[in-house]
């Protein structure tokens, strides 16, 4: 039987960098106390208990759900959006949801038709599925740090991100409304990765879809949000788009020949969570107060914390290579990213995520201190 040569997909993928840190996941693992993971951004607080019985209230669910989701589910995206973002005479045509976020970002230059002679660009420092997603494409990738100042020839796809992952950067809505009108003049389509938009701390993040960055009109730009964080739903798979129904329409008839349809249940969850604004006051108020407890230990540790006002992560530096300070916290029983996984700008930083539990990060800060 023939197989897919190892090369093809070495070619293609890059590394998958959490490999690299299982030595020191080890280490940490065998501190008396016991791991502290602060590596990845993962839930571990509960589902909230009306989106835990909309799920159970919908598993009967015996037929196909749609890729576009049930008009239910499309009102409850069009509201949140209007509600939340500031967005204005959003319709059904504007949203589509998909199967979180990660799905979407590795597969979106594949969808949209790129491949070699097309360019896609993202942040320097960023989630490294936006590079995936154009290798997948077979297009070419560049990094920037502003990116008005790249060459717009050939370049198709632009990636924001705003809270950033991993440096929790928020751009400005001046930035934002810069941004948006230079894309527009090149014909360059803009997607922004919000995901974190209702994670901030010492700024308040705008969407690209507010009518004072976009002028009232959607053309040419798109936004990702995703349930993951905000309501704990990582494990639902839960996330939509909002923004050009010219761009949507298109990826729907793709994605409805790819099957790449929210299951019914998660739906009726999506329309539970998004109705809700209390469990994000609660879960925001947890966080917060990990954030703050990990801040002032990490500051008394001799850390400089850089960025960091939004998202779930404290960007931090001692100045010196990444993976020294992710050995020195293994040692403690401390895990966290080292941040070079976020691109070469990262190499002297790691990112420390705030998504333990109560006892874990109090764990943590006594270890520090």
């Amino acid at each position: 039987m023939s197989q897919i040569p190892v090369s093809a997909v070495s070619d293609r993928l890059p590394a998958f960098p959490w490999d690299k840190l299982a030595p020191y996941k080890a280490t940490a693992a065998a501190h008396p106390g016991g791991i502290v993971d602060l590596s990845v951004g993962t839930p571990v607080d509960p589902v909230p208990e009306l989106v835990q019985k909309a799920l159970i209230e919908a598993a009967d669910s015996p037929g196909y759900p749609t890729v576009w989701g049930t008009p239910e589910l499309r009102d409850a995206l069009t509201g949140w959006v209007e509600r939340r973002l500031g967005a204005r005479e959003v319709t059904h045509r504007h949203v589509l949801p998909v199967v979180g976020s990660k799905e979407l970002v590795a597969w979106l230059p594949t969808q949209l038709g790129l491949g070699p002679g097309d360019r896609v660009a993202y942040p320097r420092l960023a989630y490294p599925t936006y590079e995936v997603g154009a290798r997948l494409a077979r297009a070419g990738y560049e990094v920037y740090d502003d990116p008005t100042a790249l060459d717009p020839e050939g370049l198709k796809l632009l990636w924001l991100n705003s809270p950033s992952n991993p440096t929790g950067k928020v751009l400005s809505q001046q930035e934002l409304t810069r941004i948006v009108a230079w894309a527009r003049s090149h014909g360059i389509l803009l997607f922004s990765d919000e995901c974190y938009l209702e994670l901030g701390w010492e700024a308040d993040p705008v969407s690209v879809l507010h009518p004072d960055v976009n002028g009232g009109s959607y053309e040419g730009i798109v936004a990702v949000h995703s349930l993951s964080k905000r309501s704990n739903l990582a494990g639902y798979r839960a996330a939509f788009l909002a923004g050009d129904s010219e761009v949507l329409a298109p990826l729907l008839e793709i994605r409805k020949h790819g099957g790449m349809m929210t299951s019914a249940p998660t739906q009726a969850a999506v329309i539970a969570a998004l109705g809700d604004d209390d469990h994000v006051r609660v879960q925001r108020d947890r966080y917060a107060a990990r954030r703050e407890a990990l801040r002032t230990a990490l500051l008394h540790h001799g850390f400089r914390i850089e960025h960091s006002e939004a998202s779930l992560y404290l960007w931090a530096t001692r100045g010196e290579s990444c993976w020294d300070t992710v050995a020195h916290l293994a040692e403690l029983g401390i895990l966290v990213a080292p941040g070079d996984f976020y691109g070469e700008a990262g190499e002297s930083y790691v990112r420390v995520a705030f998504t333990a539990t109560d006892e874990r990060v109090r764990e943590a800060v006594r270890r520090l201190s």
